[in-house]
């Protein structure tokens, strides 16, 4: 049986049968509200209680009943008396309150005075005759006679319902329980209804100039959006940390996170359908369903069958790209890079347990970890991060370069080139193009001889030595683009001498042969070269002026310090300085 048929139900005098339909059930109230304590104390004050000033006309109507009737409990306007409703609602709706409040009782006031309502008796017009004698012979001013009525606040959500009673005026009817019940059927109100309160309301001393919460709707809940729950970091801290020993454990970074065939990389959280809510006036609340959320698969991974995991369809190494996670598959070389393994190039990751000994070359185009030494003429190209745990030994012809960023015991005697920052315990004697920050802050922390270009910042203890070994800083610019201008030069050069040589050699099908491939590596490499030029050209002054900034505890003379065309030379020890460009000179402060 619906709300609206169990108030008709009991308009009429019957008994409703049956439990509410679900979603309906009504409020209980253990009591009706008497007399509510005031809030007492120091700083205590019910936030929703409308206070009104002493000339509101609802005061005029209170004093009028009083005089009818003797005692009336004093006008009590709370919006919530549990402190159950949401705070700010019912701050939004006591605004609204008074308005409504303000206007019906200037209505009310009207038609007890006369001025409007129908139990005012229309005066015959000229000419007419009146129905009765009696209504011919009533006085015109006579006082109108009104019942009470009860008057309903809804919430602009709807979801709420008020009610507050007028008292009868000059004898008219009292509130009863059949006049509120088809008060609630004319505003509509249906869905929600404390019954309970509405049977006593008519019948409790308190029931005129007092707010009661009639009606309580249900809310609608959204559901909730799909998640996707990782067992893989998606971004990976690359920074290895000092300890209070100035030390750095290199075999600490983790670049490679292994996985096995099946192996769950993340599962996804299905969304929950929305839940409609009702309306005090029985109307239907829809509710938004969340949102599904795609797993992010990449290469080599597989969906499970349900739909809610994401696997390894190999073993390999996990890497979150920005979009997706993949699987790359790792290299392991149990031993040294020698004469047994030959020179690597691998299209995921590589993790070699021993050193690359001299003149074998390593590639790949994801992260390498070589547990020992790179020894002198090796080359390493990495597409990720680099991390070498006992150094780098080079001779002057070993070259590094990597896309993103190098971990190293220490760097010697070689040329590097790294887009990201380069994390060292320090530096002899090499060639460093960095597209971030040099750090040399661990162990030692010494950059001596060489020269260091970094783009951002230059972090050591000591640059240079007692010895005044010259040692070249260059900061700000574009170090790696310059790098690959150097290294595609050196192949151009190398091509057009290759091409001599073969030219003086006597004529022959080899030599033909020699000559056509040299010439198209020729032609390759001075493209190349080129396009390195006009990229190089379509860069802004402003860029290639770019100041960085090095920071050292101490840097001794026969540094050299040079940030676009300004150089400075250190004359004498300096301690603790910094050094940087300010208004087109270099300062050192």
């Amino acid at each position: 049986m619906s709300i609206k048929d169990k108030l008709t139900a009991l308009l009429r005098g019957q008994q409703p049968s049956g439990k509410p339909p679900d979603g309906e059930a009504y409020e209980d109230l253990a009591s009706i509200p008497q007399q509510a304590p005031e809030p007492s104390g120091p700083g205590i004050f019910n936030q929703s209680l409308l206070e009104l000033s002493a000339e509101h006309q609802i005061y005029r109507l209170y004093n009028q009943r009083r005089q009818e009737s003797g005692y009336l409990p004093a006008p009590r306007l709370c919006l919530d008396e549990d402190g159950a409703l949401p705070p700010e609602m019912v701050q939004r709706e006591k605004n609204r309150l008074r308005t409504v409040l303000t206007k019906a009782c200037s209505v009310r006031l009207k038609d007890s005075k006369g001025r409007s309502g129908s139990s005012r008796k229309k005066k015959p017009a000229k000419g007419e005759e009146p129905e009765d004698l009696e209504e011919a012979e009533s006085p015109e001013n006579e006082a109108p006679v009104l019942d009470a009525l009860p008057l309903f606040f809804l919430s602009s959500d709807k979801l709420y319902a008020w009610v507050i009673a007028f008292p009868p005026i000059n004898g008219g009817k009292e509130l009863s329980r059949d006049m509120l019940y088809e008060a609630m059927i004319t505003n509509e109100i249906g869905f929600g209804v404390d019954t309970r309160l509405a049977d006593r309301l008519a019948h409790d001393e308190r029931r005129y100039f007092n707010l009661y919460l009639i009606a309580k709707g249900k809310p609608a809940f959204d559901g909730k959006n799909g998640n996707i729950v990782d067992n893989f970091p998606r971004v990976i801290e690359r920074v290895l940390e000092v300890d209070e020993f100035d030390q750095v454990d290199y075999t600490a970074l983790n670049l490679i996170y292994n996985v096995e065939v099946g192996q769950e990389i993340c599962h996804l959280i299905k969304p929950t359908e929305g839940e409609p809510g009702r309306t005090v006036l029985d109307q239907e609340i829809p509710a938004k369903s969340g949102k599904n959320v795609p797993l992010p698969q990449g290469r080599n991974t597989e969906i499970s069958e349900d739909g809610t995991q994401l696997l390894a369809s190999i073993a390999g190494s996990v890497e979150f790209t920005g979009r997706s996670f993949q699987v790359k598959p790792v290299l392991e070389i149990s031993g040294n890079v020698d004469f047994s393994t030959g020179d690597l190039d691998f299209l995921g990751d590589i993790n070699i347990c021993g050193n690359v000994l001299s003149g074998f070359t390593v590639r790949a185009m994801g992260n390498i970890h070589i547990a020992g030494v790179v020894e002198a003429g090796s080359t390493i190209e990495a597409g990720g991060d680099l991390a070498v745990v006992k150094g780098i030994l080079g001779d002057g012809t070993t070259t590094v370069q990597v896309h993103r960023s190098i971990f190293s015991k220490y760097v010697e005697n070689a040329t590097i080139s790294v887009r990201e920052n380069l994390q060292t315990d320090c530096i002899i004697g090499s060639s460093i193009y960095c597209g971030g920050e040099v750090l040399v802050q661990s162990g030692r922390g010494v950059i001596m001889g060489g020269r260091v270009w970094a783009a951002k910042r230059i972090c050591a203890h000591t640059v240079g030595s007692q010895s005044e070994c010259k040692t070249s800083i260059v900061l700000g610019g574009r170090p790696c683009a310059s790098f690959e201008r150097e290294i595609t030069q050196r192949e151009v050069n190398a091509m057009e001498m290759e091409l001599e040589r073969l030219e003086c050699q006597p004529e022959s099908p080899v030599k033909s042969s020699l000559l056509s491939k040299a010439k198209i590596k020729l032609a390759t490499a001075e493209m190349k070269l080129r396009q390195l030029e006009e990229r190089r050209a379509r860069m802004t002054p402003e860029r290639e002026r770019e100041s960085g900034r090095m920071e050292c505890g101490a840097v001794y003379p026969g540094t050299k310090v040079r940030i676009g065309e300004e150089v400075l030379r250190v004359q004498e020890l300096s301690r603790h300085c910094v050094v940087t460009m300010i208004r087109d000179e270099i300062v050192m402060m």
